[in-house]
């Protein structure tokens, strides 16, 4: 308890020296294209809801990546998740399965925009459901499924292996010792299969989620694509302003950060049976 406020001072050192080192290079270059003061991009974090130069508000374009992010991510774990526990428990589905999946797995997702525009061009959300006007319209449309696609392939793979390692890591004694007591392939599925491999597919969702927030930014170059932190990077790029570049990065990290630390906090409240 002595050490606490030292344990707790250590995570903000990295940050500090960070930047210091900032402010003094950004004093010694003095030109604000290659590298802004603190205080250019602190000033639009500060104020995430002003306008930055006719591209929508810090807050708006975070909210609309991160509606596409979810979405993405949530379409990756939801088929990885069953695909993977499948292929971990039944080694015919495995076989079935692991050639096919493995001749895509080494593809970056970057390689399949090409192929994306063709298969969807820009149509969206708005598309499927019909909405064609109003407010609705805006939202909807902003979510491309070209986009989603690149989100979800970027995520599913990371998922999928985590998985598999997790089911097969799970000692066979347990579930042998399930079945002479009398339960059925639901029950040990359910009590002994997931809760074993758990921890390993907190932790493939944890290395998607990273990844998926990694192919936003190139699923916001994609045509059709007006909104976004993605696209709010590029476009300022084009305009020499860095410190929204910058402040937009800054943003991509602490989204990032605080859902990780949602699944830190599930892996301590609920698997720290683990160490």
């Amino acid at each position: 308890m002595k050490n606490r406020p030292l344990y707790l001072f250590i995570p903000l050192m990295a940050p500090t020296l960070l930047c210091i080192v900032w402010m003094i290079l950004a004093d010694r270059i003095d030109n604000q294209v290659i590298l802004p003061s603190i205080g250019q991009v602190a000033d639009i974090i500060i104020h995430p809801t002003s306008d930055l130069i006719g591209m929508g508000s810090l807050t708006a374009n975070v909210l609309v990546s991160l509606a596409r992010v979810v979405l993405g991510y949530t379409a990756a774990a939801i088929i990885a998740i069953p695909l993977g526990i499948l292929m971990g428990y039944y080694g015919p589905t495995f076989h079935f399965f692991n050639g096919f999946l493995n001749l895509f797995r080494p593809i970056p997702p970057l390689a399949w925009v090409p192929l994306v525009m063709a298969w969807f061009g820009i149509s969206s959300l708005a598309t499927l459901s019909g909405v064609e006007i109003g407010q609705a319209y805006v939202y909807l449309d902003n979510v491309k499924f070209a986009m989603l696609f690149i989100i979800f392939i970027g995520a599913f793979y990371p998922i999928l292996t985590s998985t598999i390692q997790g089911v097969r890591s799970v000692n066979p004694t347990l579930i042998d010792s399930a079945r002479v007591l009398g339960a059925g392939e639901g029950q040990i599925f359910r009590k002994v299969l997931l809760p074993a491999a758990m921890p390993s597919i907190i932790t493939g969702m944890r290395i998607g989620l990273g990844i998926a927030w990694m192919c936003l930014v190139s699923a916001e170059m994609l045509p059709g694509s007006l909104s976004g932190i993605g696209y709010m990077i590029t476009h300022a790029f084009t305009l020499a302003s860095t410190d929204i570049v910058i402040a937009g990065m800054i943003s991509i990290g602490l989204v990032g950060a605080c859902m990780d630390t949602v699944f830190r906090h599930i892996e301590h409240t609920h698997f720290s049976w683990r160490r």
